[in-house]
């Protein structure tokens, strides 16, 4: 197998012609015939007996020839690309020229290629970054919401219904006095005065007593999900069967050591400051890091192919579908829901692909003109850190994982740090002060400022048990609630995450 010429068309286009030869062919077109011999039957021959050279007479000598050019490629094409030198980034155009017993096999391959990149500049960038602070009162709202999700729930008896209360109740929708689809429910739970439900409807829930039967009136929105339901006025039959509220534990000692690894509140404290103070911090570089980025993609000179792009929106597309399948949601579904198809979806992803296809080349260049190439331990050490996420060996890591992707990956990251090492960091200019009169925020307020991303209030497994109930996240709503449930704010907005690695493959083509 050799590559008997090689040629740039157009910019990122080359033309490769390979060459099989007659001993290499005749292997592979014995090797199908031994794979396919036990299904074939020709007259006098018991089936899968017949040899080669009659089955060849009976069905023609080219009988074999498209399965044994087809086993071939692959190879030959890979090693053509390897003597070429080229990169390619999309499946090659392939054509056989001529397949005959007496000269083997050639082909003709129009791949499309990495482009050509020039960068200058990179070092000495100049990137605000933030100085990290955490205030009490931010220490303050994340130890409010750890109290309000160790919150216990009682039924309330004694008064009428208030914001913040769980209103449990049945609810039917009529528009124009006709009930609608997705418009009932029975012993739902209601939060009020969180917006999950449209305008208006939790409202009208407030001042009400357990066991009350009322109308609800509200206005479905212009931008409504549901198109037969946009800017309708509907009414809802209502019942309130039940009022719950939270009785919030004391925060003392005995809080800290039922909800964490730690004996007083202080320590707990302290644990939610640190954790604040590191996620600030990363959250800082995060931001200095990508305006470095965004800098050194300005300097990327190159024409890069679109096929490049595409890739990359569909491996963003992957990766979000998966995502999405892993909350039980099927992604049709979903795009339906947020009223988009995969195609218009695509297209939201297009912005990043493109910022991450040229961040990938620019960093490449660097990391090649920098001479960045990891050292060995370095990449046993990935290798290792890959194979403990993947719950496999190394040695099953090394097989699905080509070793030149993670040197790569590796030689960029060198890149990013020798951009940061090489930047001058600037502090951000402080905006003017807003005068405000500030208010003393009741509880409920600051648990809402609170993230809910923390992971400082983990419970540990084995601690001290606690007599107060936990509140649950949010339980899969009924069909009902679909109709009612004002709509989230969407998919397209959130970022995706990295390109996944993939594992090894060929490339396989048919013979035409």
């Amino acid at each position: 197998m050799s590559l008997t010429s090689s040629k740039k068309v157009e910019t990122n286009k080359y033309e490769l012609e390979i060459a099989v030869d007659k001993e290499a062919f005749l292997a592979a077109v014995d090797k199908v015939y031994r794979k396919n011999v036990k299904k074939i039957t020709i007259p006098g021959f018991r089936k899968g007996k017949a040899p080669k050279s009659f089955i060849e007479r009976y069905y023609g000598e080219g009988v074999f020839f498209e399965d044994a050019v087809n086993d071939l490629y692959p190879e030959a094409y890979m090693s053509a690309v390897k003597e070429a030198g080229i990169e390619p980034v999309a499946p090659a155009d392939v054509e056989v020229l001529s397949v005959d017993k007496e000269t083997g096999v050639s082909f003709k391959a129009i791949v499309i290629v990495k482009p050509e990149v020039a960068i200058d500049g990179y070092k000495g960038l100049s990137a605000e970054k933030a100085e990290v602070a955490v205030s009490d009162e931010e220490v303050t709202a994340r130890l409010t919401d750890l109290q309000d999700r160790n919150a216990r729930i009682i039924t309330v008896e004694d008064r009428a219904a208030q914001n913040g209360d769980i209103a449990v109740i049945n609810f039917k929708g009529f528009v124009d006095d006709v009930a609608f689809e997705g418009g009932e429910a029975e012993g739902h739970e209601l939060t009020l005065g969180s917006g999950q439900f449209i305008p208006g409807f939790e409202d009208q829930i407030v001042g009400k007593n357990a066991g009350e039967e009322f109308d609800v009136n509200v206005t479905f929105p212009e931008d409504y999900h549901a198109e037969d339901l946009k800017a309708k006025p509907a009414v809802f039959k209502v019942k309130l069967c039940e009022l719950k509220a939270k009785e919030l534990p004391a925060l003392d000692d005995d809080f800290a050591q039922d909800v964490s690894e730690f004996n007083t509140l202080d320590e707990l404290k302290a644990d939610i400051l640190a954790k604040l103070t590191e996620q600030k911090t990363a959250n800082a570089d995060a931001e200095f890091e990508n305006s470095l980025i965004d800098q050194v993609i300005e300097k990327l000179e190159a024409e890069i192919p679109e096929v490049m792009y595409d890739n990359a929106a569909n491996d963003l597309l992957r990766d979000y579908q998966y995502r999405v399948q892993m909350q039980g949601l099927d992604f049709n579904t979903y795009l339906s829901y947020i009223g988009m198809n995969t195609e218009s979806f695509l297209k939201t992803l297009r912005p990043q692909a493109e910022k991450q296809v040229k961040i990938r080349l620019a960093l490449e260049k660097i990391a090649q003109i920098e001479a960045l190439n990891p050292t060995e331990d370095e990449l046993n050490e990935e290798f290792a850190r890959l194979a403990e996420n993947y719950g496999v060996d190394v040695e099953k890591a090394k097989e699905l994982i080509p070793a030149e992707d993670i040197a790569k990956d590796l030689a960029a990251k060198k890149a990013i740090d020798l951009i940061k090492e090489n930047a001058k960091v600037g502090k951000p200019k402080k905006a003017a002060a807003k005068k405000t009169t500030k208010k003393a925020a009741p509880k409920a307020e600051a648990a809402e400022e609170a993230s809910a991303e923390e992971t400082a209030e983990k419970k540990p497994a084995a601690k001290k048990t606690t007599t107060a109930k936990k509140t649950t996240a949010k339980k899969a709503a009924p069909k009902a609630e679909a109709a009612v449930a004002a709509p989230a704010e969407e998919a397209a907005e959130k970022k995706p995450a990295t390109r996944k690695r993939t594992t090894k493959k060929t490339e396989e083509t048919p013979a035409e």
